[in-house]
């Protein structure tokens, strides 16, 4: 029975986090005004609808902010939450939930631009060409990427062919998330 209970505990929590990133890229994509006409921003929009779709309708945008996605975010972390924690026989605690749940969401979104500027740095090395060109998972990086590393590239000069912005922006990613997780 620990077996079992050790694979729903995988299924359910690797499950939910792959959708809850997919739900933040939409979100960030929409923050970002990237193209949603991208293969990439497609399948996103395509694969996050049937949640974030019925909640749009209740909950319409505030500027550029995409109320749906976020409260998609907020719900579907806490169902995880609590679905974890009843598979692991523990009683949840909606209060002490709803604090590890905006604590997790904030992390979450801190690792989405990690990510996504390491796999820039890393195809701008390995693919120069791809990043030059019209790669749709570079244009869609690039447009994630972009409210943290413009900042980032007026203040860090580039070093002859070197670009180390994206080192200077892991670093304050990397900072923001040991206070973040302080708490």
């Amino acid at each position: 029975m620990n077996a079992l209970t050790n694979v729903a505990y995988f299924l359910v929590d690797t499950l939910f986090d792959l959708y809850l990133v997919l739900i933040v890229v939409r979100f960030l994509l929409g923050m970002t005004r990237a193209d949603f006409y991208n293969p990439i921003s497609q399948f996103v929009v395509t694969a996050t609808n049937p949640v974030v779709l019925p909640l749009r309708k209740l909950l319409p945008p505030i500027g550029k902010i995409d109320t749906a996605s976020i409260v998609a975010l907020v719900g579907l972390k806490i169902v995880q939450v609590v679905l974890l924690l009843l598979i692991k026989g523990v009683t949840p605690d909606i209060a002490a939930i709803i604090g590890y749940v905006i604590i997790e969401l904030i992390v979450l979104v801190i690792y989405v631009f990690m990510f996504s500027i390491i796999i820039l740095a890393v195809m701008s090395w390995v693919n120069p060409q791809a990043y030059a060109g019209n790669n749709p998972l570079v244009s869609v990086l690039t447009s994630l990427t972009r409210p943290i590393m413009q900042p980032i590239s007026r203040i860090v000069p580039r070093m002859g062919m070197f670009d180390l912005s994206p080192l200077a922006a892991l670093l304050l990613l990397q900072v923001l998330l040991i206070v973040v997780r302080s708490f």
